[in-house]
Parts: structure tokens; sequence; C-alpha cells
């Protein structure tokens, strides 16, 4: 099983993009999504998760700018990201807990200028 995370980028403040992070290989079920980042010198936050029966949590700090989605069809999660802000600038994470066993895919970087 494998986690490809796609989808950071240089964007201005107040710009918007949108993340994905396509999980591949054989399995049978992804339990739980989601997404969190680290920017340097800072501890890994949580940013976001994801449930599947839809559930969502946020962060407060993302909260109201940030929604996140997946399709169960294509084994994919997004993260829409709206009205950013240059402490969003980070290195962004996803994992993903499949069949009992959490993955993590590697890292998508989100600049944010001001």
């Amino acid at each position: 099983v494998q986690l490809q995370a796609s989808g950071g980028g240089l964007v201005q403040d107040g710009g918007s993009l949108r993340l994905s992070c396509a999980a591949s290989g054989t399995f049978s079920h992804i339990t739980y999504m989601a997404w969190l980042r680290q920017a340097p010198g800072k501890q890994r936050e949580l940013v976001a998760h994801i449930e599947d029966r839809g559930i969502t949590d946020y962060s407060d700090s993302v909260k109201g700018r940030f929604t996140i989605s997946r399709d169960n069809v294509k084994n994919t999660l997004y993260l829409q990201m709206n009205k950013l802000k240059p402490e969003d600038t980070a290195l962004y994470y996803c994992n993903a807990l499949i069949d009992a066993k959490l993955f993590w895919g590697q890292g998508t970087q989100v600049t944010v200028s001001s």
C-alpha cells in the first residue's frame, strides 16, 4: 500500500490550493484519513481528519478555511485550502489507517508568500 500526496506549491497570501493523497495497492478498507503539517522548527500538527462515515474534524487554526474530503471510489483524500496565510507554510503530509495499519504519504510543500 502506498500513499501519494500532491498539489503543493507557492501561493500568495489569501490564495487557494487543493492537496490530494491517493492510496494505491491491495487493501480492503480505509477507516481514517488525515492531513498533518510541519513547519520548520515546529512540531507536527494534525490539520484535519475524516472517518469512513464522513465525520470530519479540524484544528482551530484552519477551521472555516480548509475543507477535508475523500472519494471512496478513487481512494483519494483531498484538502481544499482557501484564504491561505503565511503561517500555513509547511510540509503537508497525509496518513491513513488502512486495514488496521497506519500508512504515511510523502510530504508536499505549501508555501504562502506575504
